[in-house]
């Protein structure tokens, strides 16, 4: 009885233990990945994955399945970027959109060249956002619609991102 107890015992706490820190896939990773790698070019560290994060986007996403083009923000309490492409699109591809924006912004100044956008770069370079969530889905129209949202938000005015 004892050893079938501990056995008992054994497989709870590795079900607790594994419930209570989900690993995170593949695609999540990718994004994060993606991050992290524009982060540590500017000497920002390391942005985690976020379960609860990371659900709120989806949600948000599963929303915009009809209208995915429209590009329009959730309105909700953490930062957050937007990609769309009229087929398909990876987590990486989607960052390295906002990324891109880094050409036209000026560090030293803090401020982005006119008639062009960076607020979607220094929202994924923001020092102070620490926990990360994408969501995706293939929209109506055959495309897909990607989302981040980053916990504390970022873009604050007049404040530099790191």
């Amino acid at each position: 009885m004892g050893n079938i107890s501990l056995a008992i015992v054994c497989v709870l706490n590795y079900t607790i233990i594994h419930l209570s820190c989900p690993q995170i896939d593949s695609s999540s990773q990718e994004y994060v990945d993606a991050h992290n790698a524009a982060r540590s070019q500017v000497g920002v560290g390391n942005i985690t994955w976020d379960a609860s994060v990371a659900a709120y986007a989806q949600n948000y996403a599963n929303q915009r399945m009809g209208d995915c083009s429209k590009l329009v923000h959730s309105g909700g309490p953490y930062g957050e970027n937007l990609a769309w492409s009229s087929g398909d699109l990876s987590g990486t591809a989607a960052v390295n959109l906002w990324v891109g924006e880094k050409t036209y912004y000026n560090y030293t100044t803090n401020s982005c060249a006119n008639g062009r956008q960076c607020g979607h770069y220094t929202q994924v370079v923001w020092l102070e956002s620490l926990r990360l969530g994408c969501g995706k889905v293939r929209c109506n129209d055959g495309g897909t619609f990607i989302n981040c949202n980053y916990d504390p938000p970022g873009n604050y005015v007049r404040q530099r991102p790191y």
